[in-house]
């Protein structure tokens, strides 16, 4: 980790583990028509409240403050909140970018979008790069089963949210919806918001802590 203090598989073992869970029960609830409140099986997930969404926010801000008490955080909260509001900026571009036509087509516009995005990353890394890598092994610890999830249920015709296609839009075959709709919007859209989205909240979190310290540095 660079020299950071923290050890990253130490910090996100937990975390990782209570975001397994929490996408089980959000399985486990939508294959048992549970309430749609808590567990909508509408296309997107619906804004169900048992969702690992929520989870990534609060994550983002334990992690923050674990490494802002280390002393392994940056010294210039100015320039880390800038840069991570650029790698903001980039994240939605790249995300309008993917979904341009709205078909889910992999084309021009969808690996532009994939190159902002990935630009979008290595920006808000140069924001807190302790930080970074613990956001981006973490966005993926909790990415990864949702993608094994989500090629099972669009295989397996589960009626989840996880293999509900977007409206009015039809696939060839279904490792094609698989790819479009489950596997690149997940590593291409669902982790870069785990990590530079939540992870705003986390660098703003650290600002407000480095400035509440005795002889802060300067912003």
């Amino acid at each position: 980790m660079n020299g950071s203090k923290i050890s990253v598989s130490k910090l996100v073992v937990i975390p990782s583990l209570i975001t397994l869970g929490v996408t089980m029960l959000r399985l486990v609830g939508e294959l048992n028509n549970w309430h749609p409140l808590f567990f909508s099986r509408e296309a997107g997930g619906g804004g169900a409240i048992v969702g690992i969404v929520w989870l990534a926010f609060v994550f983002a801000v334990w992690f923050a403050v674990k490494l802002q008490r280390a002393g392994d955080v940056f010294s210039r909260s100015g320039k880390a909140i800038g840069l991570n509001l650029g790698a903001l900026l980039l994240c939605i571009a790249g995300a309008v970018l993917m979904v341009f036509d709205m078909q889910f087509r992999f084309g021009l516009y969808q690996a532009a979008g994939i190159l902002v995005v990935l630009a979008a990353l290595w920006v808000m890394r140069m924001a807190w790069p302790a930080y970074w890598n613990i956001m981006i092994v973490y966005g993926l610890a909790a990415r990864i089963p949702v993608i094994v999830v989500m090629y099972l249920a669009i295989m397996g015709d589960w009626g989840t949210h996880y293999d509900a296609p977007p409206p009015d839009v039809l696939f060839d075959d279904k490792m094609t919806e698989f790819v479009q709709a489950g596997l690149l919007p997940q590593l291409f859209i669902w982790v870069p918001f785990t990590v530079i989205i939540c992870g705003l909240l986390g660098v703003i979190t650290a600002a407000v802590l480095n400035r509440r310290k005795p002889g802060a540095a300067a912003v």
